[in-house]
């Protein structure tokens, strides 16, 4: 299954109400979207038809997180799905998912693009190099580790994708402050010469579901249900649901 296939799927189980993405580029997976939408990129080229209420930012998403009513579009309200695709560089896509996060409700669903390169070359850190092979993922398989160790409240399910591989999240936290704590020690492990030690599990695949279990699973309506609750009162709820589709537990 190629990631805008899952990433379709993932809008027809979830009927999300609001989609947050991060790197829009030419739109692909922007057209999938029939809800209101943000979508965030300095350079988007919007080469698809877009049939959703969309709030299109021509900003990085640096500069979007830190502008003043950056989610006036959803009126106050968590997003149910984000997609985070921007720059594929690890730090890059850290600080995304922290500044996601804050804006997450337990049952919202974060989905991370290129987290699963297939040879080291897609894995470097220099975009020139790793376009000369075909396809670049960069370094952004190294912030798996750091939410599984420093956030193990976290469900982060690796997701058999064509053709950089993906992870879904689960149970967000929008009060957590671990990442932050930790990120400038973090980045600094991150921003090494290539070429990068790429963890033989990360190409093997080894750890990675076959995104068709996750889409089969139980948990679709039980997540729609649950984001209608206070935060609270949905989190120990929806680790259960997790629990109950043999979901939470690591591979």
């Amino acid at each position: 299954m190629r990631r805008h296939e899952l990433l379709e799927q993932l809008h027809d189980r979830l009927a999300p109400r609001t989609y947050l993405e991060i790197g829009v580029s030419t739109g692909t997976s922007m057209s999938l979207s029939r809800t209101r939408s943000i979508g965030v990129d300095p350079f988007f080229r919007i080469r698809r038809e877009l049939r959703c209420d969309l709030q299109l930012v021509r900003a990085t998403s640096d500069e979007f997180f830190a502008s003043a009513g950056a989610f006036e579009h959803f009126g106050g309200s968590a997003f149910d799905l984000a997609f985070i695709d921007g720059m594929h560089l690890a730090e890059y896509a850290l600080r995304d998912f922290i500044n996601t996060e804050r804006h997450a409700h337990p049952a919202s669903v974060i989905v991370l693009d290129d987290m699963l390169p297939r040879v080291p070359v897609e894995g470097l850190r220099d975009r020139r190099d790793a376009r000369s092979h075909g396809a670049w993922a960069g370094d952004v398989y190294k912030i798996l580790d750091a939410l599984r160790t420093l956030r193990p409240d976290l469900v982060c399910l690796e997701l058999d994708t064509g053709p950089t591989g993906t992870v879904a999240i689960f149970l967000p936290d929008s009060s957590s402050t671990m990442l932050v704590v930790a990120y400038d020690e973090l980045v600094q492990a991150y921003v090494v010469p290539d070429p990068q030690d790429i963890p033989d599990e990360v190409l093997r695949r080894s750890r990675a579901l076959d995104p068709e279990d996750l889409l089969r699973s139980s948990i679709w309506d039980g997540l729609r249900r649950l984001r209608e609750r206070p935060a609270a009162e949905a989190r120990p709820e929806v680790a259960r649901l997790l629990a109950e589709a043999g979901l939470a537990t690591p591979r």
